[in-house]
């Protein structure tokens, strides 16, 4: 039997939506009504869930987002990006709760539709170096884990000092959601090991996906834990490979490579390690942009963090996905440009063809 994967789709809180590349579009900028829409879409496509990107400078409020398009949905989850850096562990986890109550139960009815995307960033305006930044994380981790698992919060840490008892509200499973967690510097995987459910990778290669796997294996071992693994990656599919190539071609047909840095360099973690190692691929990549088959880096040149798209036709998009899973991928993050039509392309001729499902932690 085929393994099931989680498919999920991206809406584009973060001023990222674009007809081509590096082009600003006002039909396409961040706004209540436009990142609803993709939402709905994706819905209505059939994807798992959603993630709901956050970022200090771009777009909109993650969280105000999340409670609004909560009420709109039925059946799929969402999973809200998070920055630590900006809150207050015990006010994090009934936010967390009141959010999963407000999306409500799954299907099954055995719990709630709500997952987390830590992220480990500074507060704005604020610098914190990795290591104790990555540390703060994890402490964040266990301390909202311990509280919406229902358990008293003794928690003496080099950055929390807290006794507190579980905030009176409660997520509908009565645990703690997934955390998923994504970083590639020796900080953040130690963070992720000790800390989250679903590792998430960015795009590159399928010799570095699997040396990651494995690294990340062995961290988790020596915290007696074990992790699920995710991909984070842009698609585009067309009935053939020309069309697919064409596509990809023309996102970038106006992007003028002043522009493509300046979004590049926009964001607050823009310098971090994941991103450093996304330009390393486009370097590595031929005079096309594809690095390996099928894998294309061409959206980095205007894009800061994830910058590779899998490009081809629903055959081939397919064979890629279930090399993934072949390494132990259970999660997919996708998208694509413009988000709404690519998600319907997506759902159209790809989603039929995988087994797929909401990810059970």
């Amino acid at each position: 039997m085929t393994q099931q994967c989680e498919i999920a789709w991206f809406s584009a809180l973060c001023d990222d939506d674009y007809e081509f590349l590096g082009v600003p579009d006002p039909y396409l900028q961040s706004s209540w009504e436009h990142c609803r829409n993709i939402v709905l879409r994706a819905e209505e496509g059939g994807f798992d869930n959603i993630l709901l990107p956050s970022g200090y400078q771009l777009g909109l409020d993650t969280t105000a987002f999340a409670a609004a398009v909560a009420t709109q949905v039925r059946k799929i989850k969402l999973l809200w990006a998070t920055r630590i850096g900006e809150d207050w562990p015990p006010q994090l986890a009934r936010r967390i709760a009141t959010l999963d109550r407000i999306l409500g139960p799954n299907a099954a009815g055995t719990g709630g539709r709500l997952n987390v995307n830590i992220i480990s960033s500074d507060m704005p305006g604020e610098t914190l170096a990795s290591g104790p930044r990555y540390r703060r994380a994890t402490e964040v981790m266990k301390i909202v884990r311990t509280l919406l698992n229902g358990e008293h919060l003794d928690f003496d840490g080099e950055f929390y000092k807290l006794k507190l008892d579980p905030p009176r509200i409660a997520t509908l499973s009565g645990r703690c959601p997934a955390f998923y967690f994504g970083g590639l510097s020796e900080d953040a995987r130690e963070c992720a090991a000790e800390g989250c459910d679903v590792y998430l990778m960015w795009p590159d290669t399928m010799d570095k996906v699997r040396e990651t796997i494995a690294d990340m294996k062995t961290r988790a071992t020596r915290f007696g834990r074990t992790l699920r693994f995710g991909y984070r990656a842009h698609v585009v599919v067309r009935e053939t490979e020309e069309e697919a190539r064409a596509y990809a071609d023309r996102l970038l047909s106006k992007l003028d490579d002043d522009a493509g840095k300046a979004i590049r360099e926009k964001s607050l973690d823009a310098a971090n390690y994941g991103v450093q190692r996304q330009s390393e691929l486009r370097g590595a990549a031929g005079g096309d942009g594809f690095v390996e088959d099928n894998l294309w880096t061409g959206i980095g040149r205007a894009r800061s963090g994830c910058g590779a798209a899998i490009v081809g036709t629903p055959d081939q998009v397919l064979a890629k996905l279930r090399a993934y899973q072949a390494e132990g991928i259970e999660a997919f993050i996708l998208s694509g440009y413009p988000h709404a039509q690519e998600a319907d392309l997506f759902a159209r001729h790809v989603l039929p063809h995988i087994a797929h499902g909401p990810l059970a932690i």
